[in-house]
């Protein structure tokens, strides 16, 4: 298995990077290094709805002896011109406003009679309706320190600073910070589009009604979610039959938009498994694609090569060809197919964490030589794990209970309750 993964690693590139807009940027990867070309606030500005003030003017106020202030103007955010605060004065400011010459703090409006004459309790009523650009005066009942309720510049990150490395994965926050310094585009490298189809002519898509011998395709619709689950974009092409020109036209058909193939099925030893038979010369010299038994379960039979135009350039397109099992199929999609995807996108591609935890209730058979992958239930907490479904391949309720995988290595043909195994955790 570990050979597998280490030759499917080591043929793939990941994709070229490309400009785009912020929003098209979600989920991809950032190839440079992106600094802050101003301080981010660019002024300073109010964090509180109240008034600029003098310190000195403010110091000593109560609710016994307000400081009595002249409003000399209003200050709203995005505004450009500023009045300058003079001993005495006050001038009334909203949340986000720039802080105006003369002015050292901001006392909240809650902390005085919002230019009413009146008390606390009718501030906020009278600041929100008080005319834009009102005079007047304001009385202060409690005194604030210098700087108070006032968001420095450059407080959040400093001309010259780094704002984001080459590799991250840009998510909401990542994008909400490029658009607060600037920047409308960014370089990075896209998320790979996935195809994901079946094999199989038994299959029938869901909320069709079964004839006798059909069964609803379920793999495509796991596969697909488990490629959005890693950051590609999926496109679902469904099931086809086991036909070997249909599938190879089928194919050929998806590769002017993948840049990766993902199938399902037909990978075995029956007479019926086309894929083998369809993928050894397509689009290139025979045996393009390897098909391989390894020493695991579920997930012996494996099949992985490149299809398309070309002589081994970057015009070729990675296929991976998945047993059709559904516990098969998913198991291989997390240990080799997840990994292809976050390589195509540049990042490291092991991204679950593995644990030791002490498997419950063991595990009674395990075959030798093979690396046996159970369904478990994890409990942080207690360290442990249980086992979830048992270990057949095409217990998909088992699977959809299941947070992790138990490992059972390959020397080992049982687990005693209460022994320690390693975990993959699938959150």
């Amino acid at each position: 298995m570990d050979e597998h993964l280490a030759d499917i690693l080591a043929r793939i590139r990941p994709l070229e990077p490309i400009e785009l807009q912020l929003l098209d940027a979600q989920g991809c990867v950032l190839v440079e290094d992106v600094t802050v070309p101003a301080a981010l606030p660019p002024f300073d500005n109010s964090s509180m709805d109240g008034y600029a003030v003098r310190v000195a003017d403010v110091a000593g106020a109560s609710e016994e002896f307000p400081a009595v202030l002249t409003v000399v103007g209003d200050i709203a955010a995005g505004s450009g011109t500023l009045p300058e605060i003079g001993p005495g004065e006050a001038a009334r400011i909203m949340t986000g406003a720039p802080l105006p010459p003369g002015a050292e703090t901001v006392v909240p409006v809650e902390w005085t009679d919002g230019g009413t004459g009146g008390g606390p309790a009718d501030t906020m009523a009278a600041h929100s309706a008080a005319p834009e650009g009102a005079a007047g005066e304001v009385r202060v009942h409690r005194p604030a320190a210098a700087r108070a309720h006032v968001r420095a510049r450059g407080s959040d990150v400093a001309a010259g600073d780094l704002a984001l490395c080459a590799g991250t994965v840009l998510g909401p926050a990542q994008i909400g910070l490029l658009a607060a310094i600037g920047r409308a585009t960014v370089r990075v490298r896209p998320r790979p589009r996935v195809v994901v189809m079946s094999t199989g002519s038994e299959l029938i898509q869901p909320g069709e009604q079964l004839a006798p011998g059909q069964i609803h395709d379920s793999n495509s619709f796991m596969l697909t979610a488990c490629a959005r689950d890693a950051g590609a974009i999926a496109y679902r092409v469904g099931a086809v039959s086991d036909d070997a020109e249909t599938l190879r036209s089928t194919i050929e058909d998806q590769l002017i938009r993948a840049d990766a193939i993902v199938t399902s099925g037909g990978v075995s030893v029956g007479a019926y498994d086309v894929v083998k038979e369809t993928l050894a010369g397509l689009g290139g010299d025979e045996g393009s694609v390897d098909f391989r038994k390894l020493a695991m379960q579920p997930g012996k039979p494996q099949g992985f090569g490149f299809i398309g135009d070309g002589d081994g350039g970057p015009s070729r397109t990675p296929l991976l060809a998945l047993p059709g099992n559904p516990v098969s199929s998913y198991v291989s999609f997390e240990l080799f197919v997840r990994p292809v995807v976050r390589a195509l996108m540049g990042l490291e591609p092991v991204d679950r964490t593995t644990v030791r935890a002490v498997c419950v209730d063991g595990v009674d058979a395990s075959p030798k030589g093979r690396r046996q992958f159970l369904r478990g239930r994890y409990n942080a907490e207690a360290g442990a794990v249980t086992t979830v479904g048992g270990s057949s391949s095409h217990l998909v309720k088992g699977l959809a209970d299941a947070d992790a995988l138990i490992v059972v290595p390959e020397d080992a043909t049982s687990v005693e309750p209460g022994a320690e195994v390693d975990v993959v955790l699938l959150d």
